[in-house]
């Protein structure tokens, strides 16, 4: 019916921009014609589901995903936008990491080592050092690299390392090679044949000119073929008589014979024409390069084939090593430093913002530390975030760090409980007639929503009598209209 006649529970950024909000409020009731909206935070979802028995609580929410990596304060159940940070740092930039330091590794399997291949290893293969600078010197060991080093296989192409042909398939291959290879010498020496018959026929017309006395069309006809005397004339022809009898020789003979004409190897009658030289030359070439292929065609003798034995493992050379890498890559969202940006991790912001909190707000907030998206999937996250808390934290202070149960999924199932429980229920929903009345900004906050700012036009300053009467007088006057207006 070109319209969208359910609600919507749609996710937004974190402190979205008003317009951003406008302008999807107005795609979706002006277009799509939907009764009513609801706007949420993904990670603020995934919150709601686990710990939705426990509504409304506390917590701080550390939510890190493709692009990014935000810290999220939740005070009774509400966000706190005012002192929510993000940090631009997720699984993309781990990925392109990951990438460059294995395409620097190996070179030579640079257009291998794809994006999509390195995400698949960042996913199964790396995991967070609960102490990164220990860990790299447990790597320094050789016993521990080799008991920790993953091993991936690329794709690679089996066919150089030796056919598996049986002996008749490979006796059948070199007949059809040699049979080529017969066709391509034909006919290049009926090429060879037909430009020496051109050059010879030009030549005897040019001795014909001689032999009738024509003496000035004789020599401007020498200097055309760049040739001093009648005698050198002579000694062209013969030999070009000469190599065309024996290209017909060639190509009889040819035809006779079921084997193929081997070439001699000498050089045969130097050839006035560059092309044919080339084309003669390049004929010699590879007759050689098929030289150990014609003793074998002999019926009398049959020689085993021998199999091809490769100089290395092709595998092996198409394999990647994972060591430290498998640290070093998901390592930037606690280190950004390591790819060059000046940003501040995970722990130096988390701790930013509970300085920003009394004590006693602080201690309610690390009771509930919420990880969950889908860049906080790596073993070892959940220990590395509570050793950065027991190092923040004042001596003898408790805190519990919690992973969501589907760290990826969870916000999506939320939403969706969110909007069965909330769906007769007007809070947190905007409809066409709000829309209408407050503009494709408004939001109506919820427990997973963001906060609500509305804009604040600055008031215009009232017109008084003595502005109005200057006005007066210059529409009375003559001048330029645009020093009136």
């Amino acid at each position: 019916q070109g319209c969208v006649d359910h609600p919507i529970v749609l996710t937004e950024a974190v402190c979205n921009p008003l317009y951003s909000r406008q302008m999807m409020s107005e795609l979706l009731f002006e277009c799509y014609q939907v009764p009513k909206v609801s706007y949420g935070v993904d990670s603020l979802y995934s919150f709601y589901h686990n710990r939705r028995q426990n509504w409304p609580c506390s917590g701080l929410v550390i939510s890190s995903g493709y692009q990014c990596t935000h810290i999220l304060p939740v005070l009774e159940g509400r966000l706190d936008a005012k002192n929510c940070k993000r940090i631009n740092l997720g699984g993309c930039q781990a990925a392109v990491y990951l990438q460059r330091l294995l395409q620097l590794k190996y070179p030579g399997h640079f257009a291998a080592i794809t994006l999509s291949r390195m995400e698949e290893i960042l996913h199964e293969h790396s995991y967070i050092a609960e102490d990164y600078i220990e860990e790299l010197q447990k790597w320094r060991s050789p016993e521990y690299y080799e008991n920790n080093m993953h091993k991936m296989q690329l794709p690679f192409s089996n066919k150089l390392l030796g056919s598996t042909l049986t002996s008749e398939e490979k006796q059948e291959r070199r007949q059809q090679q040699l049979r080529r290879l017969q066709e391509l010498n034909a006919r290049r020496r009926e090429e060879k044949l037909q430009l020496d018959q051109e050059r010879l026929e030009r030549l005897l017309y040019v001795q014909e000119l001689l032999e009738d006395g024509q003496m000035d069309q004789f020599h401007k006809a020498l200097v055309e073929l760049n040739m001093d005397s009648a005698e050198e004339l002579q000694s062209y022809i013969n030999k070009l008589s000469l190599s065309v009898e024996q290209t017909k020789q060639k190509i009889l003979q040819a035809e006779v014979n079921i084997e193929v004409d081997v070439v001699d190897s000498k050089p045969e009658t130097p050839d006035l024409d560059p092309l044919g030289s080339e084309q003669s030359l390049e004929d010699v070439e590879s007759i050689n390069e098929f030289e150990p292929l014609f003793a074998e065609e002999q019926p009398e003798v049959e020689k085993p084939v021998a199999a091809v034995q490769p100089v290395f493992n092709l595998a092996e050379y198409h394999q990647l090593f994972l060591g430290t890498e498998r640290i070093r890559a998901p390592e930037i969202v606690f280190q950004p430093s390591l790819i060059g940006e000046d940003q501040a991790g995970i722990a130096e912001t988390m701790q930013y913002v509970l300085e920003r909190y009394p004590k006693e707000q602080q201690a309610i907030l690390v009771q509930n530390v919420f990880l969950t998206g889908g860049n906080t999937m790596y073993p070892g996250l959940k220990a590395r975030v509570q050793k950065e808390l027991l190092e923040m934290r004042p001596f003898q202070s408790s805190f519990q760090v919690h992973l969501a149960s589907s760290p990826v999924l969870d916000a999506w199932y939320g939403a969706r409980d969110w909007a069965v429980e909330y769906m007769t229920r007007e809070e947190g929903w905007i409809t066409r007639k709000d829309y209408e009345e407050k503009g494709g900004e408004y939001l109506k906050e919820h427990c997973a929503s963001n906060v609500y700012v509305p804009i604040r036009l600055p008031k215009q300053a009232p017109r008084t009598t003595e502005a109005l009467a200057p006005s007066r007088g210059l529409t009375s006057s003559t001048g330029n209209p645009c020093e009136q207006a």
